[in-house]
């Protein structure tokens, strides 16, 4: 069985500071908590039916995005969280710099016509300040859209869990997203949103686990088994929580 770090679960705020920051303005610091207020979060109206480890219907993971470096197109995934913030992984960013840099909602499919989908370009990339290139602690960003997206169906924000929010062993969760479907297998055309269920794994279950492998696990991660996984699906956590979907 293979246990992998998916998420960390306690982010509170954000400081950054530097080019991109205003001069009056040395440190933005964006709290998780006030930016996804919305009623709407974490509800997929068109998401009736859910099998894992294949296609997605359109619209069932509304608050997925997919990011884009122009000319070389889809690079990582990430969850909207409110009309014009979006968290995603550190690790997709080697600089803040946003040149050439899209923002997809909406998206079906990777080389067919997406009729529900907008875009948007970004306009700040904040990387969490503790972020570790080595050990992926703490591998979180947020990205501010150039301008605010409208609710559709197929365009709503995720929840976030709160700070005191437990993840329980074995509970299912869900993960989606553009990446390949098996070793070195890619995503096969017309390169549809794909879907899997996997379970939550025991902190203890998953220190034990990745220290065989001489991996770190910090408490505020969480593990979840490959068991029953379809190729690596970046793009994050999802926890159902009664009707709402939880990050």
């Amino acid at each position: 069985m293979e246990f992998r770090v998916v998420f960390g679960v306690v982010v509170v705020a954000f400081m950054l500071s530097g080019t991109n920051a205003q001069s009056d303005e040395d440190f933005l610091s964006v709290t998780l908590t006030q930016l996804n207020t919305t009623d709407v979060c974490g509800t997929a109206p068109l998401n009736t039916k859910i099998v894992g480890g294949e296609d997605a219907p359109a619209g069932a993971w509304p608050w997925q995005v997919s990011l884009h470096r122009r000319p070389y197109g889809h690079f990582c995934g990430g969850s909207l969280i409110n009309d014009q913030w979006v968290l995603t992984a550190a690790h997709c960013f080697e600089s803040t710099s946003t040149v050439g840099l899209e923002v997809y909602l909406g998206r079906d499919t990777q080389r067919l016509p997406n009729p529900n989908e907008v875009s948007r370009t970004v306009s700040l990339i904040i990387k969490h300040p503790n972020y570790n290139p080595s050990s992926f602690n703490n591998d979180m960003a947020l990205l501010k859209l150039s301008s605010p997206v409208r609710y559709t169906n197929y365009i709503r924000p995720v929840c976030l869990a709160a700070q005191s929010s437990e993840f329980k062993a074995k509970t299912p969760c869900w993960l989606a997203g553009w990446g390949t479907i098996g070793s070195d297998v890619p995503l096969p055309y017309p390169e549809r949103l794909q879907q899997v269920s996997v379970p939550v794994v025991s902190n203890t279950q998953c220190s034990n686990a990745l220290r065989r492998n001489r991996a770190n696990h910090e408490q505020h991660d969480v593990c979840r088994s490959g068991r029953g996984r379809k190729g690596h699906l970046p793009g994050g956590f999802r926890r159902p929580d009664g009707d709402k979907n939880r990050l």
